[in-house]
């Protein structure tokens, strides 16, 4: 029985071997730089200071008065206001009309932005870098196919326009003016390096994603099933010496794999069943955590109240750079947005209106029963930062319903920021807790980083090893075949000695 499988072992070794040596190795540059991405919050930055159109122009907008939206904002685009909308989901729509980005206004002339020239997508790169503090000048703005920064949005906000800077940074300009990309020279760098290798993103793969996503599936399900099949032969080629003591039946770089498997082989075993995970094979951990509650708490807004709102609105707050839609309750509330985040509560009279306690828990009681309301200004096990920062303080609502599910609500504005129910919270600690140690005992650095480090040296060490061990016994073999054939093509002897 052990032959088949340290068969299996070493062949499997070879192909899934170098792919999780590439996992470990990229590992160490995807924990401190991810996938280059322009967060929501880096593109409110990138954006100038909101000047409201006249109230006479939003009568010329053409939608229809009852058109219900799940979101709306205003904001501007190389100098002009532009509303951008998002209708609510809608069953007689397909999948593809649902994720679309949202439909553009030019509130200048009230006519749609279906597509820019490559003189406004420059324009609209300017005043980016001016706002978002790119030191260099926008140099061109060339048309852009899907490459690898942009494959994972280019068919949402096709066509592109990619903006070259002077110092080596490039933004994407999307049909409707929005910037959807940004990334510098240093990001591209690690990219490279770190979460292309990683995710197994090459643009020629990713752009296909059902072909990627059965390819991660498969290399990750082969990849655990290489680690069992090694623990397997690890613990069976112990040997005892004459003392009675354990230990291994290698010696020199087999004795290194031995050990070093054996007592990080879990460790590497949880590393790539979670980062299986993250795939969400097959629908085994689907989660639509806070979905009933989110459609209950924000509401959708028909166009009618959203423009009539728009038009009473004389001014904002300073600075403010965007102004969206916020509704709670079945009320219409704005949010106005200052490049640094900061957001101000403004009510359909334009009136500020901040969030309180009484309000949120009258839009919760159209659902499930609450538990508790409580408003944290500290993060816990499910609300938190690893890379990316979070929003606090923050209101934490459980339900008391069969998932006990949490959910996470802006204090400013009472929108849903993150839910949680029984497959959510599963997915974060098997997945999340696993794969990236997000537990909350690590969760501050450099005390993260002190662990992390040796323990993906040592699985890195039982991957290298193992890898090089088998490509090694591969050439033997290969070699040792060839030459038996060229053995056996030789004819015979003629003849006999002189």
């Amino acid at each position: 029985m052990l032959r088949p499988i340290l068969f299996l072992h070493r062949w499997l070794g070879i192909l899934v071997g170098i792919i999780m040596t590439m996992w470990c190795l990229s590992g160490f540059v995807m924990m401190y730089s991810d996938y280059p991405r322009l967060l929501p919050a880096e593109q409110v930055q990138g954006l100038a200071p909101l000047q409201l159109p006249d109230a006479r122009v939003w009568p010329e907008v053409r939608l229809e008065p009852d058109l219900r939206l799940s979101a709306a904002r205003v904001e501007m685009m190389a100098g002009r206001p532009v509303l951008r909308i998002t209708p609510a989901a809608d069953p007689a729509r397909s999948i593809a009309q649902m994720r679309a980005a949202p439909a553009s206004i030019d509130l200048a002339t009230a006519s749609p932005i279906t597509g820019l020239s490559a003189a406004e997508a420059l324009a609209v790169g300017r005043s980016f870098g001016k706002h978002f503090g790119i030191g260099g000048t926008a140099l061109a703005a060339t048309p852009a196919g899907i490459d690898q920064w942009t494959v994972q949005t280019f068919r949402r906000h096709q066509p592109l326009h990619r903006i070259d800077y002077s110092d080596g940074a490039t933004a994407y300009v999307a049909a409707s003016g929005e910037i959807v990309q940004q990334t510098t020279r240093t990001e591209r760098f690690w990219g490279w390096l770190g979460a292309v290798p990683h995710w197994l993103y090459p643009t020629l793969l990713r752009q296909d994603g059902a072909l990627w996503s059965q390819l991660v599936i498969w290399a990750s399900l082969l990849g655990c099933f290489l680690t069992i099949t090694g623990l397997w032969v690890g613990v069976a080629r112990l040997r005892r010496n004459r003392h009675g003591k354990i230990k291994s039946a290698y010696r020199g770089l087999w004795w290194w794999h031995h050990m070093s498997g054996l007592l990080f082989g879990i460790l590497t075993l949880g590393w790539v069943a979670s980062g299986l995970l993250s795939m969400n094979p097959w629908g085994i951990l689907d989660s639509e955590a806070g979905f009933a509650e989110r459609e209950k708490l924000t509401t959708q807004m028909p166009w009618a109240m959203v423009t009539g709102a728009l038009g009473r609105m004389t001014s904002l707050p300073a600075g403010t750079v965007r102004l969206e839609i916020a509704p709670l309750g079945g009320r219409l509330f704005f949010a106005a947005v200052s490049a640094g985040g900061t957001q101000t509560r403004i009510d359909a009279m334009g009136r500020i209106s901040p969030l309180a306690r009484p309000e949120l828990a009258a839009a919760l009681a159209n659902g499930p029963p609450i538990e508790s309301l409580q408003l944290i200004d500290v993060e816990d096990a499910y609300y938190y930062q690893h890379k990316y920062p979070v929003t606090l303080p923050v209101w934490r609502a459980v339900l008391r319903d069969a998932e006990r599910t949490r959910l996470y609500i802006d204090s400013r504005t009472g929108r849903r920021l993150r839910a949680f129910d029984g497959n959510a919270r599963l997915f974060r600690w098997l997945q999340h807790g696993l794969h990236s140690f997000d537990f909350p005992i690590l969760r501050r650095r450099p005390l993260w980083d002190l662990v992390i480090l040796p323990l993906l040296i040592m699985v890195t060490l039982v991957c290298a090893t193992g890898t090089s061990m088998a490509i090694a016994k591969a050439c033997r073999d290969l070699r040792r075949l060839h030459n038996r054939r060229r053995r056996n093509s030789r004819p015979p002897l003629e003849g006999g000695a002189a």
